[in-house]
């Protein structure tokens, strides 16, 4: 007889092999069939609300892996949300406007800039909507759930006109204002940049003591010290701190000021060995002295600041006005000329005098060479130091004073509002609150205007007659109403008069005739009005919104913008929770580039290994801090992800042939099987408490402890016996079956928000009266079940796990010596040193302990004594042949083999069961 024929082996049906490449896009189009998200969104329809609202990325290029993490950690907390009972909408957007199309744009253009503002605006709509839809598809490949059809586009007539709207409650409650001050210039993209759009690089700049002559004692010289000699043009004064002590050093004949506590290191620097200090007072005495400009026709005034540091330099500071934000408020305050002989190119105009036509950064190693030349420079040398570059082109960016629209912070108190709202709102990590409060209460006046032509118009109108300016919530209104009709492209078409309200005329001077101003806005008033172009206006959606997650760098970016907007419009926050993500780095923590040779393409691994790794990778990484991704740990997140579909597949094989019918009462199920239930729930337990607080790396930890560690190595490396070898309907085999079909279930739903294709693969292959829906992203979040918790199961169980690891190791060692092949060939013999561990392992059967142990006979004996005892932790161990014949049906070995008349070659158990099942 073939008894393998009696074995209630495994169904492989389920296959092995995923083959995720091939059946991950079958089943997108599947869900596209059934129109997944609108069966979904009718399921909870009645739930209540969880608004994650979207961050839009730029329309510009495909996807990368750090807008893949972006989108799949929203994807988790949607569905993972929606599963807990909420009714969780999702709607995908894009910022279709900006500086990278345009320059994306510009850059395939030859002669770009006789091309016109309106041509270069077709061609970037056309560019940014055929991106749009490029990354559409590639988000949707990773199996984001989301309204795909029915996406916000910040250049749609209606958002455009919602952002001109908000712009006209910053103009009729007078945030805005315009004013020549100065700015971040991007010299390259030809534009002014707002603080969120620089970022730090270390740059390599000259180092100069520079001497300035005191216009009234030829003898005395201050030392400034500087990074920017093309800033040198610009200087009109020479800043020192009122409370500080300055000192007057006797170098050869002059006399040098610098300030007391640096004396020290600036002689270092400067070479200065010989001098003797003939004077000491405050910097305040020195104030409204007159200086000599090194090699400009006008002097420099000797002004008091309380910035004025002591950790470089001299402690007198180099003062212009038109080249930095300190420079220009001091000039205020002394009423100083606002220089900036600088173009929009970055090149020297002829205010600059002898260095008109040079770019800034070129004229530095002449304007060295002058000073020399002229006896003024005192030391020169090379500096690496971190400095501000373009955020988009990352050349250095330069600060210059131009004519520009600016946001009041203070105003209205907004900055204290905003401190106060950051205070109500979780962040995760917390350290993200601390950061974007520093930044809001340091930052400057919000510059909102930009030199480009792909964006929303800044509705201004200049007088024809008188030069007035004119921007008012009237001109802004009407503004708005007609771009809902037409698009914002009527400012670059139509003529002002067209544009304005009916009867408009200069306040100034009554006269009617305007032109347009063609500055646009930044692009972080477009992206940061969403609270009101989306999350209110959507019916399906509510404001304030639950939760906004973006990388870390937002913290400048869109979550200050959009703080600061919805503070204006709403009098609070646009969100309750902010959640950041880090950036992404290679295995050695490198920053990724081409250059190096290092990035990880999304597609590649879509295409190679499928979607779900890039998922799997997602949701074992911490994100709240920088990440690393690398060919190597991808090779990691296949490993984890093949053990995961091996138990799944074990499970499902060993519940083929179960119903809801075959279920057992908790109180009628064995021992293991309460035990591996209790796990379960303290899994369920540990896991939504991970993702309620947006940890799902350790989430993803807790359910691969659980699976390796609990169920394949443990529990189902156990119940295997009674799985294949006791009857098909025997209640024992139920028993371990209902065990096993509660974790199938709650697994797979545990696993969904993660591997949303394998999930679902999985809950086809459950019993009909298992699954209510046609997807198990509608299934309700597993509940942690406290009835299934026992201490006192808990506590006996690790002492039981505790003494199997002894008998483990005793059996593997004489597995090595070759005294035994498999477990099963084994007898094991058990000594206790302690009553209460005996007490424990008697109350077990010997059958329990057999298949506990996985070998065929085991014997409690505290007297035992032996050459090859073990000793164990908690038990010593003997391990011996098993005695008896092998059993031809579970290859135990048993005595009481052959003693059947029916069946000759197996064991009374296997008998037993053959003739009452069989």
């Amino acid at each position: 007889m073939d008894y393998k024929d009696t074995l209630n082996l495994p169904d492989r049906s389920f296959p092995m092999k995923a083959n995720l490449v091939n059946k991950e896009p079958e089943q997108l189009k599947e869900w596209e069939k059934e129109d997944l998200y609108k069966y979904i969104q009718k399921q909870r329809e009645e739930a209540p609300l969880y608004v994650l609202h979207d961050g839009p990325p730029y329309a510009n290029g495909n996807i990368h892996v750090g807008t893949a993490l972006n989108k799949i950690l929203k994807d988790i907390i949607i569905k993972y949300k929606t599963m807990r009972g909420y009714n969780a909408p999702y709607i995908p957007g894009w910022d279709m406007h900006g500086l990278p199309i345009e320059h994306k744009v510009t850059s395939q253009i030859d002669n770009s800039e006789n091309i016109s503002k309106l041509d270069i605006r077709k061609k970037c709509r056309k560019y940014a909507e055929k991106y749009f839809k490029i990354q559409r598809e590639q988000f949707k490949r990773l199996g984001v759930r989301g309204d795909w059809d029915n996406p916000y586009l910040t250049y749609d007539f209606g958002y455009e006109s919602s952002v001109i709207k908000v712009f006209s409650e910053l103009v009729k409650k007078g945030y805005v204002y315009r004013k020549r001050k100065p700015i971040y210039w991007c010299t390259h993209c030809e534009t002014a940049l707002a603080e969120a759009e620089v970022e730090y690089h270390n740059h390599t700049s000259h180092s100069i003591y520079v001497k300035f002559q005191d216009n009234n004692d030829p003898k005395r010289f201050f030392i400034i010290w500087t990074t920017t000699p093309w800033t040198l043009p610009a200087n009109v004064a020479i800043a020192l701190h009122p409370d500080y002590e300055y000192v007057e050093i006797l170098v050869g004949d002059e006399h040098w000021v610098i300030a007391k506590e640096l004396l020290d290191s600036a002689t270092k620097d400067m070479g200065i060995n010989n001098y003797q200090i003939v004077d000491e007072k405050k910097g305040r005495n020195y104030e409204g002295i007159k200086t000599q400009h090194p090699f400009m026709d006008r002097l420099s005034e000797i002004v008091l600041a309380d910035y004025v540091a002591l950790d470089a330099g001299t402690g007198c500071i180099h003062t212009a006005p038109g080249h930095g934000e300190e420079d220009y408020q001091t000039g205020n305050k002394y009423n100083l000329p606002v220089i900036s002989p600088v173009d929009d190119s970055g090149v020297f105009t002829s205010d600059a005098g002898k260095y008109e036509g040079l770019f800034v950064f070129d004229a530095n190693d002449k304007i060295v060479s002058d000073l020399k030349d002229h006896g003024y420079l005192v030391a020169a040398d090379k500096l690496e130091h971190s400095y501000p570059h373009c955020w988009r082109c990352k050349n250095p960016v330069i600060f210059r004073a131009t004519e520009q629209w600016f946001v009041s912070i203070d105003h209205n108190k907004l900055r204290d509002k905003a401190l106060e709202e950051i205070k109500k709102t979780k962040w995760y990590p917390y350290w993200g609150e601390r950061r974007i409060s520093s930044m809001i209460a340091d930052r400057p006046d919000w510059c909102i205007s930009r030199q480009r032509s792909w964006g929303i118009p800044i509705p201004a109108f200049k007088c024809e007659k008188c030069g007035e300016v004119v921007l008012s919530g009237e001109i802004v209104d009407h503004f708005a109403s007609l771009v809902e009709k037409h698009g914002t492209d009527i400012w670059f078409e139509w003529e002002a008069k067209d544009l304005l309200p009916d009867g408009f005329s200069c306040p100034e001077c009554g006269s009617d005739t305007f032109s347009q101003h063609e500055d646009i806005l930044d692009v972080w008033i477009d992206s940061g009005s969403s609270f009101e172009a989306v999350v209110k206006q959507r019916p399906e959606l509510r404001f304030p919104a639950d939760e906004y997650l973006e990388g870390s760098d937002q913290h400048r970016g869109w979550f200050n913008s959009s703080l600061l907007l919805s503070l204006v419009v709403e009098d609070k926050a646009p969100f309750d929770i902010v959640v950041t993500h880090g950036f992404i780095n290679d295995e050695q923590g490198r920053k990724m580039s081409k250059s190096a040779g290092n990035v990880v393409d999304t597609q590649e691994i879509n295409e190679k290994y499928g979607a779900e790794i890039l998922r799997m990778w997602v949701a074992s990484s911490n994100y709240h801090e920088d990440i690393r991704i690398s060919n190597k740990i991808i090779r990691q997140q296949i490993e984890n992800y093949r053990k995961i579909r091996n138990t799944i597949r074990y499970l499902i094989g060993n519940l083929s042939d179960f119903n809801r019918s075959d279920s057992l009462p908790y109180e009628k199920l064995a021992e293991i099987d309460k035990w591996a239930l209790m796990k379960l729930n303290i899994l369920i337990k540990d896991v939504t408490k991970s993702y309620e607080e947006h940890e799902f790396y350790k989430a993803n930890h807790l359910i691969m402890k659980f699976l390796i560690n609990d169920m394949s190595s443990f529990y189902l490396d156990i119940v295997k016996d009674r799985l294949y070898v006791e009857g098909k309907d025997s209640e024992t085999r139920k028993s371990v079956q209902t065990a096993m079909m509660e974790i199938l279930l709650n697994l797979t739903k545990l696993l969904s928000p993660v591997l949303t294709f394998t999930t679902e693969e999985v809950y086809k292959f459950l019993p009909r009266d298992y699954r209510k829906y046609k997807t198990i992203q509608v299934e309700n979040w597993p509940e942690y079940n406290k009835d299934y918790f026992d201490e006192n199961l808990d506590k006996k169980w690790k002492k039981l796990r505790a003494i199997r690891e002894d008998v483990l190791k005793a059996l593997e060692t004489e597995r090595n010596q070759k005294n035994i092949g498999n477990s099963l060939d084994a007898r094991v013999i058990l000594k206790a040193e302690k009553k209460e561990t005996e007490e424990l392992l008697r109350d077990y059967t010997r059958r329990f302990l057999e298949d506990f142990f996985i070998v065929s006979q085991v014997e409690i004996d505290s007297t035992v004594e032996a050459d090859n005892i073990h000793k164990g932790q908690i038990v010593d161990v003997v391990v011996k042949k098993a005695q008896g014949k092998k059993c031809e049906r579970c290859w135990k070995y048993s005595t009481d083999v052959g003693k059947d008349e029916q069946y000759k070659d197996i064991c009374g158990r296997c008998a037993d069961v053959l003739k009452k099942f069989y």
